[in-house]
């Protein structure tokens, strides 16, 4: 530890990528696969079959036509990270967190999207003015505006799902609170699917519901929590459901896909491949994948979303403009360029990655943190003003808060949960909730430095002692007996 107490140190690291064994590569690598298999599905099935592109690769296409899926993946991915990295942050952390993640790389892609697709594709894809800056905004679905290119979509589900994790965030996350958002959530998407409700009020209601993709976020909620505080018979029972609803809602979504583009698509390897995505992910959950684990993934996992980003049309404008020049197969082992640096795709994912999201997020992200510690000083003020009026200002002095002591404890509790292998010692669900606007810094100096042997150890004793002091209290009156017996012993 150097001497350096939690109070004055900052860990240092890349942005995106946590470090200590809390970083969970497997995910990463998750993410690559899922990513390249929505690129070969676009450039060797749905392109040439949509007739979007001229260059078509008939004999891959019978096994990348079904690499829509990983789509779903993402969707399961989403469910398990973005619940993992709201546990303990306050609901304007989250949202500054959420904003700098998406929005700098999204703003590049749909720049260069509208761009290549106004000066280079023909009249194939058409970019308005309002279409590109409503675009910008990610809320274009409210206002029925289409999108600039056709896979940003996925990110009207996601800021969707983020709303109701901000709402989580706002009452505070805990594993009691998130199973009884889970069943509701099952709930709600079960009467969705049975149509019980007028069309109209549905169609509002399923708009938060999202009744089509909900089982794939509640499966990645459950594994969030399966990862946490290990397994339980309710997330297996929800893991289950969502199993089952998203081998249902799949099937129906390949007899949509078969139609439009007039192939075949067997239900049999549909049903297979969400099996595979739903056992993968709980093996990851349950921390059976750690060894297989690289910090290599990392680094090609930050690729992935602006290769997502970028991909679609302006792949589809480049297979027009160079498949009658290039080898089909060269082309398209240079289109998807090994998501690394050396080829079209993947060095304009990379070049978004190092200079947008690695460059402007934090900028980003700190000048959002000063507004938000603008607003809170305002608050702030507009209280004591209250306070002189004569108006009632909640606590008084010296009782803000808890003490640094009971900071550092809780913080110890909360970090055991995020840190610690399962099955934890004692879970506090209320610890990172306690910490308020520490919660954020003395997790993370758990997070980069909790491994050393001094940290591990007080964190050791805190957990031990409060799960000791909660099983006496369980035995009461007995147990509070036995409790002040063993406070006062070490004094005699």
């Amino acid at each position: 530890m150097n001497g350096k107490l939690p109070g004055r140190h900052r860990a240092s690291r890349k942005v995106g990528l946590p470090a200590g064994r809390d970083r969970l590569y497997e995910i990463d690598l998750l993410r690559i696969t899922a990513a390249l298999a929505v690129v070969l599905y676009h450039y060797t099935f749905s392109g040439y079959a949509g007739h979007l592109t001229s260059v078509g690769y008939p004999a891959v296409s019978i096994v990348t036509r079904y690499g829509y899926l990983g789509v779903d993946m993402f969707f399961v991915i989403s469910g398990f990270v973005v619940l993992l990295s709201a546990w303990g942050r306050r609901p304007h952390e989250f949202v500054i967190s959420r904003v700098v993640r998406l929005y700098p790389a999204y703003w590049v892609a749909v720049t260069i999207t509208a761009i290549v697709a106004i000066t280079l594709s023909h009249g194939l894809f058409k970019v308005t003015p309002v279409q590109y800056i409503a675009n910008l905004t990610m809320f274009n679905s409210l206002p029925n505006i289409a999108n600039v290119d056709v896979v940003y979509w996925t990110l009207w589900a996601e800021i969707r799902f983020y709303l109701l994790v901000f709402v989580l965030a706002w009452i505070g996350i805990s594993r009691v609170r998130v199973l009884a958002v889970l069943w509701l959530w099952l709930a709600a998407t079960a009467v969705m699917e049975a149509q019980v409700l007028p069309a109209g009020p549905a169609a509002k209601i399923d708009l938060i519901v999202q009744s089509q993709w909900s089982h794939y976020f509640i499966a990645g909620m459950a594994l969030c929590l399966i990862y946490r505080t290990g397994f339980r018979w309710q997330l297996g029972a929800i893991l289950v459901i969502a199993y089952g609803n998203a081998v249902y809602q799949a099937i129906r979504f390949a007899h949509r896909v078969s139609d439009r583009y007039h192939q075949v698509l067997h239900p049999s390897v549909v049903v297979a491949v969400i099996t595979v995505i739903f056992i993968v992910a709980t093996l990851i959950a349950l921390r059976v994948t750690r060894r297989i684990g690289r910090p290599w993934f990392a680094v090609a996992g930050a690729l992935t979303y602006p290769l997502y980003l970028v991909h679609a049309y302006n792949g589809f404008v480049l297979f027009n403009l160079l498949g009658g020049v290039l080898n089909r197969w060269v082309l398209l082992v240079a289109m998807v360029g090994g998501m690394g640096c050396a080829a079209c795709m993947g060095c304009a994912a990379y070049a978004i990655n190092r200079l947008v999201e690695v460059r402007l997020a934090p900028r980003l992200k700190r000048a959002l943190e000063r507004y938000a510690d603008a607003a809170h000083r305002g608050l702030s003020g507009a209280r004591r003003r209250s306070v002189r009026a004569g108006r009632p200002a909640g606590p008084r002095p010296g009782t803000e808060g808890p003490s640094q002591t009971a900071l550092t404890a809780a913080a110890a509790r909360a970090a055991h949960l995020i840190i610690d292998d399962a099955p934890p010692i004692f879970t506090d669900e209320l610890a990172a909730a306690m910490l308020g606007d520490q919660a954020e810094h003395l997790i993370g100096f758990y997070r980069a430095h909790g491994t050393h042997p001094v940290l591990s150890g007080a964190r050791a004793q805190v957990t031990c002692r409060s799960r000791y002091t909660e099983d006496c209290l369980a035995l009461r009156p007995a147990g509070l007996i036995q409790l002040a017996r063993a406070t006062v012993r070490p004094w005699r």
